[in-house]
């Protein structure tokens, strides 16, 4: 049976959910760019190079409308917005170390450029000045929370680790490390958007936060398939880095468990020479319309997003964040 090529691209019509909220993110950047000069000179070329993974800024971004739904941009939010973007960027330093990964955002991953010493110490630099960032705001709850997240996102990375070449993790483990790995983060901007916005109303942070891990599990699904299915030269960054370092993602949990016992030991069987047979196994899950399956459980998470802020009284730009990553998921079907 023949099989298409599926084609990823960012969410699309970002630009237009952004334009309203383009000062913000702006100024956000410019103070990214003042925390870069409050590094030792002699490394903060390095500071400097990992701001241009940046990409779309994304978590700035669930900042501004989490505030927007809510009550309100104010300066605290450009504050949080800062604080949760070097976490991420710190993540992204050592995530590319532990993956080998040799391209991000069409350019040399820091790892690639400077080596992987460089790249860990200059990954916890960056945490450390989010947590110094987080300290300075009136209320020690924000550092709680920045910290609290920050520890769940590598002990999720921990875990991932140390679950490489098990095949075998169920649907739930992988759900569960997903949440911990990306949602978390995704909730913390949501949440933080909200308190600034409505400090006394937790019943609004809850949800906010709620929206965040949903979002942020359906991202992170949608990007596992990327990793399989994408096109390099579309997504601008390393692919097929999970199969060659073992990590089972939901394409590879969901052919597992539609196998019988003889197709389940064939899987297993390539599935541990990944990078060998990379291209076979993305042809099968084609082949078995594995992208289709994947789209469901992401429009699933998408749509359990949307119902926790219903009663929010302006969601109109959540829910139009939740429709660019909705309309991406024709891509993922063959």
């Amino acid at each position: 049976m023949a099989t298409q090529t599926a084609q990823f691209a960012p969410p699309g019509n970002w630009q237009e959910l952004c334009d309203p909220i383009q000062p913000f993110l702006d100024e956000v950047s410019g103070c990214l760019q003042e925390e870069v000069r409050s590094f030792d000179p002699q490394i903060a070329n390095f500071i400097q190079y990992a701001l241009g993974s940046q990409g779309k800024q994304l978590r700035p971004a669930l900042v501004a409308l989490g505030a927007r739904a809510t009550g309100g941009l104010n300066p605290k939010h450009v504050h949080a917005a800062v604080i949760i973007e070097m976490v991420h960027l710190a993540t992204l330093v050592h995530d590319d170390v532990v993956d080998g990964a040799e391209v991000r955002r069409s350019r040399p991953t820091l790892a690639a450029h400077w080596g992987n010493k460089v790249s860990v110490l200059a990954g916890d630099c960056l945490f450390a000045e989010a947590l110094k960032l987080a300290a300075k705001l009136p209320s020690n709850e924000v550092c709680r929370l920045v910290s609290q997240s920050a520890k769940v996102v590598c002990t999720g990375e921990i875990r991932q680790t140390l679950h490489r070449g098990n095949f075998e993790l169920s649907r739930t483990e992988y759900l569960e490390l997903v949440q911990m790995k990306t949602a978390e983060l995704f909730a913390l901007a949501c949440e933080l958007g909200a308190r600034f916005a409505v400090p006394e109303n937790p019943e609004i942070h809850q949800a906010l936060r709620d929206y965040g891990l949903k979002l942020g599990t359906a991202y992170q699904i949608y990007d596992d398939c990327l990793d399989v299915f994408g096109e390099e030269n579309h997504a601008g960054k390393s692919l097929g880095t999970d199969l060659i370092t073992g990590k089972a993602t939901l394409p590879v949990i969901i052919a597992l468990e539609r196998a019988d016992e003889i197709e389940r030991k064939a899987w297993l069987a390539m599935l541990k020479d990944g990078e060998a047979q990379a291209g076979t196994i993305r042809e099968r899950l084609l082949g078995q319309h594995i992208p289709a399956s994947c789209c469901e459980v992401v429009e699933d998470y998408i749509q359990q997003a949307n119902a926790c802020v219903v009663e929010l009284p302006a969601v109109e730009s959540l829910r139009g964040l939740s429709d660019c990553l909705l309309r991406q998921l024709g891509a993922l079907t063959d």
